[in-house]
């Protein structure tokens, strides 16, 4: 019979390789944003606790938005891209992986603005607002999910 350490240790070492196989299966999520963002860098944890494997550029955000199509008024305080697709701003990580499940026609995914309790917008003591994510793209707009905090509604 094994001991009870070799079997945490084996639990230990089984979600460590299961978090590794997640992470594999999914694309890389590429992150500028603006050097002294805070909550940008909340967002990013809260990705890879989700089991994305995430990379950060320090730099201006504008021009890129702009190269990459990110419509004005859906405009955030940071800017990923990951399977093809633009990421603006707080979107949860669990939007993102329907994006790249379902694969539908657009541009990408958008969080407009900086609600509360968004995923890395979480305000101790205040409740998160109903926020939209938006899929966005040359064919127009259209609501992809709702969510409170990072539970869809």
């Amino acid at each position: 019979m094994p001991s009870r350490r070799a079997v945490l240790v084996g639990l230990a070492a089984g979600l460590a390789l299961g978090r590794g196989a997640l992470a594999e299966g999914l694309p890389t999520v590429a992150v500028t944003k603006d050097p002294s963002c805070g909550c940008c860098e909340r967002w990013v944890t809260h990705l890879r606790r989700a089991g994305f494997t995430v990379t950060v550029t320090e730099g201006p955000v504008n021009p890129l938005k702009i190269r990459l199509g990110v419509p004005r008024e859906l405009a955030s305080c940071h800017t990923a891209q990951v399977g093809g697709y633009v990421v603006e701003g707080h979107v949860p990580a669990g939007a993102i992986r329907r994006l790249l499940t379902e694969k539908p026609k657009g541009t990408g995914l958008a969080v407009p603005g900086m609600p509360v309790g968004s995923p890395g917008m979480e305000v101790e003591g205040m409740e998160p607002d109903i926020y939209e994510v938006v899929l966005f793209g040359p064919e127009g707009r259209s609501s992809f999910a709702r969510y409170r905090g990072s539970a869809v509604v």
